[in-house]
């Protein structure tokens, strides 16, 4: 799939399936517009591929929208910040919950009004992947919020695309699988949780970050043109087992 000529905006570009993405996408030709929180990884994206990266921290609602626009104009858009706290449902606090909906929920729908309004003003099509989890499918110990914030995330996805279509702008969600990200290895560092997870999973591992890239760059592509407003896990066939 090439990107040449293309500009694509990908949140949480710092780190885990996001810089991978990022990186990806630069490889075949586009130019990036990261957004990532780590000043550290402002300076990384840039060394490493060129990327233009904004830093921002989405749990703030204004300055996510100031980012959105600073990153404009661009084809594409991938959603893909994320952020989790473990906490058993009956110990789940307020502040964890709205913490994980700003981030994994509000922050994506932020980032894509404020790319579409674009769009449809200047009258082109578009593209975005909303990047999930099987978390929206199922309900994981210990990820009360986080399963709360996806399932946001999926319901977000399926309003966009039936809302922009009509406008060329298509709409899809990414549902991974554990992803060997730093994120999940802060999440299923518990061997015996970790092997209940990998015994669910057909194919017999979790994911690699490029595992998710590639269908996320399949899904912006022409090639995907009369795909949206899907759920596409990319999952090992965790759902089936």
């Amino acid at each position: 799939m090439d990107f040449n000529g293309k500009t694509v905006i990908v949140t949480g570009a710092g780190k885990g399936i996001g810089r991978e993405i990022a990186r990806m996408l630069a490889e075949r030709g586009a130019k990036v517009s990261a957004l990532t929180r780590s000043a550290a990884d402002v300076d990384a994206l840039r060394g490493e591929s060129g990327c233009r990266a904004i830093q921002v921290d989405l749990a703030d609602a204004d300055a996510t929208r100031k980012a959105a626009i600073a990153a404009l104009p661009a084809d594409f858009l991938v959603n893909c910040a994320g952020t989790t706290e473990l906490q058993p449902f009956l110990e789940t606090t307020v502040e964890a919950f709205d913490r994980l909906v700003a981030v994994n929920t509000r922050a994506p729908m932020i980032v894509a009004q404020e790319y579409a309004r674009f769009l449809i003003r200047e009258g082109r099509n578009g593209a975005i992947v909303n990047v999930s989890s099987v978390a929206s499918f199922i309900g994981l110990p210990d990820h009360a919020a986080y399963c709360a914030s996806k399932g946001g995330l999926d319901g977000l996805t399926r309003v966009m695309a039936k809302e922009l279509g009509p406008h060329g702008i298509r709409a899809n969600g990414v549902h991974p699988t554990v992803t060997l990200t730093p994120m999940a290895v802060k999440a299923w560092s518990d061997p015996e949780k970790a092997a209940g997870m990998m015994q669910r999973i057909p194919v017999g591992r979790f994911a690699e970050p490029a595992d998710v890239a590639e269908v996320v760059l399949f899904l912006l592509s022409d090639e995907a043109a009369m795909v949206n407003g899907i759920s596409m896990p990319v999952d090992g066939g965790y759902m089936i087992a």
